[in-house]
């Protein structure tokens, strides 16, 4: 199946929460479906009318388990019926997808497909802050948009469609590189979080009772996903030139919500800021606890997040934050994009 259908399914399928992966190697598959790895085989035509229906039915041979997905501009209601009853899914692009798979049911109505509105702002939404944060992270690697996808786990279509918006304003040149500090005060517009006090810090350690399920990711953190100390303590370490007292709160990115509640579930809530232990927030973008940093000079055992991410942060601080970020050149290991 084309790239341009398989990309409009997996676009489709994402904003539902599903996520559908290209297999590596199997021609008689298309995507695979998760949660449930169910592999689907689509089918585009124009129009899919009853008669349209029975013959992909008839003429399509699909390897076991496998579901059938009929693609098309217009899909009749007659053919809908009949490719459901067959045990087949649709999608209508005019605004409606239906799926009966052993582990996921789908039946929906969706944003008809050409008419989506074009991206007035390219770091709008979660796809534009990740894309925008990634080229930030490499300003010089001028990533394929493929490749950058797979990163993502984006399907190559909205990657691309967020870099040719980002172009459009000259926040990257034609090769996708990043050639002043635009991007970065764009992003720091969009770059919203939530803070949550906790009256205890964990026990540095994956394997204690309270820290087991709070994907703290110590071992190998250039090399795994978990908690990412931010903010003051961090621009720190990394050499921003500012000094952090010896009672300093910590503030840590954690991977997602569900590690927020845990947190403060096991650590319990602070009565109020001046009470907290440590402050925890949700990483706006996967990377920021996907892409942490260990340098020398960290004489903490928590792993900080990427310069990047800190100089966003203090670039909330429209006083003391930003004069800090204009006096603050990082080591030459990462180019400075603020």
């Amino acid at each position: 199946m084309a790239d341009a259908t398989t990309d409009l399914v997996s676009d489709a399928l994402r904003l539902l929460g599903v996520r559908a992966s290209t297999p590596a190697s199997d021609r008689d598959v298309d995507l695979v479906l998760r949660p449930g790895g169910t592999p689907v085989q689509l089918t585009r035509r124009a129009l899919v009318d009853r008669d349209a229906a029975q013959r992909i039915l008839t003429s399509t041979h699909l390897p076991p388990g496998t579901l059938l997905l009929v693609v098309g501009d217009r899909v009749t209601r007659e053919a809908r019926d009949m490719l459901l009853a067959e045990g087949a899914g649709y999608f209508d692009l005019r605004g409606r997808l239906a799926i009966r798979a052993p582990h996921l049911v789908i039946d929906t109505d969706l944003e008809p497909h050409g008419e989506r509105r074009v991206r007035k702002d390219p770091v709008a939404g979660r796809a534009g802050l990740e894309v925008a944060t990634a080229l930030l992270l490499e300003p010089d690697a001028g990533t394929a948009v493929r490749e950058l996808a797979r990163v993502l786990t984006r399907s190559p279509s909205t990657v691309s469609e967020v870099l040719k918006a980002l172009r459009a304003e000259d926040l990257i040149d034609d090769k996708r590189r990043v050639p002043d500090e635009r991007l970065f005060w764009r992003v720091a517009e969009r770059w919203t979080t939530s803070d949550v006090h906790l009256a205890r810090i964990p026990p540095p350690g994956d394997a204690t009772r309270i820290t087991a399920s709070l994907r703290l990711g110590l071992v190998d953190p250039e090399h795994s996903t978990g908690w990412a100390l931010t903010d003051a303590a961090a621009a720190a370490t990394l050499g921003a030139p500012m000094a952090v007292r010896s009672d300093h709160i910590p503030e840590f990115y954690v991977p997602d919500e569900t590690t927020s509640r845990r947190a403060e579930k096991l650590l319990g809530r602070a009565p109020s800021p001046g009470h907290a232990a440590c402050v925890v927030r949700v990483a706006p973008v996967p990377a920021v606890c996907a892409r942490r940093v260990e340098v020398l000079a960290n004489h903490t055992p928590w792993p900080l997040a990427h310069p990047v991410f800190v100089a966003l942060d203090l670039a909330q601080d429209v006083g003391r934050g930003r004069e800090i970020l204009d006096a603050w050149v990082p080591s030459s290991e990462w180019r400075r994009v603020w």
